[in-house]
């Protein structure tokens, strides 16, 4: 790690721990719910949708390409909403799997990329390198609700 990247121990750490919950997690479980609209796989394939939007706009920094307006991640619940019955579609260990697969390729690319295109060297880039603190997030929910009620 450098110091002009801390986000890539922040990455690392939690995409260990996303790797962890996944190989113990089984089939049930991953059916489980987490709150009334996602179940525990949901939550890991919508962590794998915003990985994976993440490499989309990667490749534009890879191309020179600059910002769109389009690029922004919308305001309000409604894409998340969107997708989250797409997201229940995949097969529960599948998703998990993806989950996994998207944190390594996109921690990859978002440690390679130049700061001054990723937010917040670039305050109009649509991207954060920072994808642990969004896995943090989930995994903290997902870990909240499997933990057995006293």
């Amino acid at each position: 790690m450098t110091d002009d990247r801390p986000y890539i121990e922040a990455n690392a750490r939690q995409r260990e721990r996303l790797r962890a919950l996944v190989e113990r997690l089984d089939d049930q479980t991953l059916s489980a719910p987490v709150n009334e609209y996602w179940t525990v796989a949901g939550v890991l394939g919508h962590l794998a949708y915003w990985d994976s939007r993440f490499m989309v706009l990667a490749e534009k920094i890879d191309r020179g390409k600059p910002w769109a307006p389009g690029d922004a991640e919308p305001d309000g619940d409604w894409l998340n909403d969107s997708t989250r019955p797409i997201i229940h579609a995949i097969a529960p260990r599948d998703a998990a799997q993806l989950a996994v697969r998207m944190a390594d390729q996109t921690d990859e690319r978002a440690a390679e990329r130049p700061l001054e295109r990723l937010w917040p060297g670039d305050p109009d880039s649509p991207i954060s390198p920072a994808r642990g603190e969004h896995r943090r997030e989930h995994l903290d929910e997902i870990e909240a609700a499997l933990r057995p009620r006293g």
